[in-house]
């Protein structure tokens, strides 16, 4: 399973629920508080599960809820990778 970057969170991010024409997600946002960018917790739901689907991951209820920025998601996943290889 190849390593989750921000590139791949942020198609998904454009792809699911919270984005609308304001949310800029270009430039430099990996510290960039998700709730500045537009994102809820329902849209981190949303966000959880595309990368269940996309990456064969199974990610915890709440796993993303509390993480508040791209990066804190990026690290992340990217340790849910590294378990699951084990």
């Amino acid at each position: 399973m190849a390593e989750f970057t921000l590139e791949d969170l942020i198609r998904i991010l454009r792809a699911g629920a919270g984005v609308d024409e304001q949310t800029d997600l270009d430039g430099e946002i990996a510290d960039t508080p998700l709730a500045d960018l537009g994102y809820d917790s329902l849209a981190l739901l949303e966000t959880a599960t595309r990368i269940e689907r996309e990456y064969g991951l199974r990610i915890p209820d709440g796993g993303l809820e509390h993480k508040r920025t791209p990066r804190e998601i990026v690290d992340y996943v990217n340790a849910r990778i590294a378990e699951v290889r084990g």
